[in-house]
């Protein structure tokens, strides 16, 4: 019986090898890639060695409130304000399991009411003499956070299943990618727009074989995403030089400016049309995926329908996703910046001034860059899969696994004009081979 059991597994991992073959390759190179690359960004400064005065940031436990002067306040939108003196018991660091009175300062734009039994981060300086003060810092909110996100990878998992799983896969590497390679390379000098350009390629390809491996739908896809994304860099560049705005007029960039006294290479100007394209990288690539899949599906349902016709009905599956995606890229750039559109509201403001203020530009710019990326991305990537353009490269699909099954035949009055697609269950290389002889 285990015999048996053996030799029927060893034809399952044999075929499944055979299948993904291709897909592990790619995925090993890129995590080479990963390692060499992250060689390069990582920073080699010395640790900090603790003065006579230090100060960290501890995990702590209210355990009694010995003053509260708190209370609300009106003009804040009853957001309270005061001050609070309490007893914590520290559960980290050097001070773990020693009670401490720790001062807690409330504000409407800082600060937390505590209450007895809630966990709080502290602030504990410690000098050189030997004592130390706690100040608590922020109300502790790791559990809350672990909750939600465990919430949101349970909901994923339990409606997508395996692609569910999948995407959570590609969602984390593009958390590292940022992270670990785009934010240290651009800290070091790296050009920023190249630099964004290529991690979002790079986080484009992995997705893609992690979602759907090496078949001609995901390469159709990843084309896609990567043409739609360069037009939204290009597109940002000319709506940037139309407008003579820059990264240098982000609201966020005065914290950077500080950093580059500092010594730090940080290019500023490029970081406006580089969050155009980093939030259009979500966007686009779905809209990619989604036509390249829509349209393997009808090429299923309807073999018989030439190049064009598939290329017609990936316009008109695209058409009905960019009315909501454009709505959704304006609507999030403008629920980003909600707080200051009414600001710049509540001042009545001149039309003319408000339209000329840097910070409306840069709202524009972000907005319709990204939304650019997206309507684009919908005819180059039916383009891309179905047009003239890959069945003059077969080589490409030389690549890709007989699993995929999905091959371009020409006929022999298609030589200049639309191809067809049928669905090859026979190995590629017998499918390809019918290709060449449907040309002859």
């Amino acid at each position: 019986m285990k015999k048996s059991k053996g030799k029927s597994t060893r034809p399952d991992a044999r075929a499944w090898w055979g299948k993904n073959r291709l897909s592990c390759i790619i995925l090993a190179a890129a995590v080479v890639v990963f390692i060499i690359v992250r060689a390069l960004a990582a920073t080699h400064e010395q640790p900090q060695s603790r003065g006579e005065d230090y100060a960290e940031y501890e995990t702590a436990v209210i355990t009694d409130i010995l003053s509260d002067s708190t209370e609300q306040d009106p003009v804040s939108d009853n957001g309270y304000r005061g001050e609070q003196l309490l007893l914590a018991e520290i559960r980290t660091g050097q001070y773990k399991g020693e009670t401490m009175q720790v001062s807690n300062y409330v504000g409407p734009l800082y600060g937390q009411a505590l209450k007895e039994g809630q966990r709080a981060v502290v602030l504990i300086s410690t000098y050189s003499d030997g004592n130390h003060t706690a100040t608590v810092y922020e109300y502790d909110r790791a559990v809350g956070l672990a909750v939600i996100v465990g919430l949101f990878l349970l909901a994923t998992v339990a409606v997508g299943g395996k692609v569910g799983a999948k995407s959570l896969v590609a969602l984390a590497i593009t958390l590292v990618c940022l992270f670990f390679i785009m934010i240290p390379l651009l800290m070091k000098g790296a050009p920023t727009l190249l630099t964004v350009f290529l991690v979002c390629a790079y986080i484009t390809v992995v997705t893609m074989v992690i979602l759907g491996g090496v078949t001609s739908k995901t390469i159709c896809a990843a084309l896609g995403t990567i043409a739609g994304t360069a037009l939204a860099l290009l597109f940002g560049l000319l709506a940037q030089g139309l407008l003579h705005v820059d990264g240098l007029r982000l609201a966020e960039v005065e914290p950077l400016l500080q950093l580059r006294q500092t010594g730090t290479p940080l290019g500023l100007r490029g970081l406006l049309v580089a969050g155009v394209v980093i939030s259009a990288l979500g966007a686009v690539m779905d809209v990619a995926m989604s036509i390249s899949s829509a349209l393997t599906e009808v090429h299923t349902v309807a073999p018989d329908r030439s190049g064009k016709e598939l290329f017609r009905s990936g316009m008109n599956i695209g058409r009905d996703m960019v009315g909501t995606m454009t709505n959704t890229l304006i609507l999030a750039f403008l629920g980003s910046g909600l707080v200051f559109i009414i600001y710049l509201c509540s001042l009545g403001l001149d039309p003319r001034q408000l339209i000329s203020s840097p910070y409306m530009a840069t709202e524009v710019i972000s907005g319709i860059a990204s939304s650019i990326g997206v309507i684009l991305a919908v005819p180059l990537t039916a383009l891309i899969a179905y047009g003239e353009a890959l069945p003059h490269m077969p080589g490409v699909f030389q690549l890709i696994h007989k699993g995929d099954g999905v091959v371009l035949k020409g006929d022999a009055g298609a030589l200049g004009g639309s191809q067809q697609l049928v669905r090859a269950q026979a190995e590629f290389s017998r499918a390809f081979a019918r290709f060449k002889q449907g040309r002859g």
